[in-house]
């Protein structure tokens, strides 16, 4: 039993290290995400300030890809032996 538990305390601890660097890799998007969009606003402001807005383009795609890496980091759950498997015999049919 003790190797059970054992087992099952790696398997834990794996699936929070994998969660705790999504998470961690999202911060560091996030921030990247904002702090170049920041200098895209300063050099439109400096350069066009009343212009046309260009900076609206990489602040919404860019954004989409940051809402789905938030989404994957906090909501998106580890993928299940039962998907897996679910997965597998789909292909089989599929052959």
């Amino acid at each position: 039993m003790d190797t059970i538990t054992s087992t099952d305390t790696e398997t834990l601890r794996e699936a929070a290290l994998r969660s705790l660097k999504k998470r961690r890799d999202f911060r560091t998007h996030l921030m990247t995400y904002v702090l170049v969009n920041a200098a895209l606003v300063a050099v439109w402001a400096i350069t066009m300030p009343g212009g046309f807005f260009w900076p609206v383009f990489p602040l919404v795609f860019w954004g989409i890809g940051v809402a789905l890496n938030a989404w994957d980091a906090y909501v998106a759950g580890d993928i299940t032996e039962e998907q897996i498997e679910r997965e597998v015999q789909r292909l089989q049919h599929r052959r």
